[in-house]
């Protein structure tokens, strides 16, 4: 499956924005989706996961209680809303393929991402 993010942008701290994923095939359907982010000079890292059917969800601690995964199965697309949102969320933002029961697991290939920067 090859997923096309889309939605990133310049925000003010405290901001918001909302991402979208978009699958190229009905099979996104039958996986658990993450969105990561990588920074400059960081590695990867898994913000939030939504199961195959979005009935579940899971978040990193940095984000929790300030972003929400959600996804249409019926247009094979997954979002991240982002709210108050600060400098440390800077970075580009990817949405592949992720495991529920193994937080270690990453993908070993990545689409072109959506850059979200937020500054003053």
């Amino acid at each position: 499956v090859k997923f096309v993010e889309s939605g990133g942008g310049l925000v003010q701290p405290g901001g918001s924005l909302k991402l979208s994923c978009q699958g190229d095939t009905t099979l996104l359907s039958i996986y658990t989706v993450g969105w990561y982010r990588q920074a400059p000079g960081k590695q990867h890292e898994l913000v939030a996961k939504i199961t195959s059917n979005g009935g579940s969800d899971k978040y990193a601690d940095s984000v929790k209680g300030r972003f929400t995964i959600s996804r249409n199965l019926a247009k094979d697309q997954v979002f991240l809303q982002m709210d108050n949102l600060d400098s440390e969320d800077t970075a580009v933002y990817y949405c592949n393929e992720a495991s529920w029961y193994d937080e270690t697991w990453y993908p070993t290939s990545w689409g072109q991402g959506t850059q979200v920067t937020v500054s003053s």
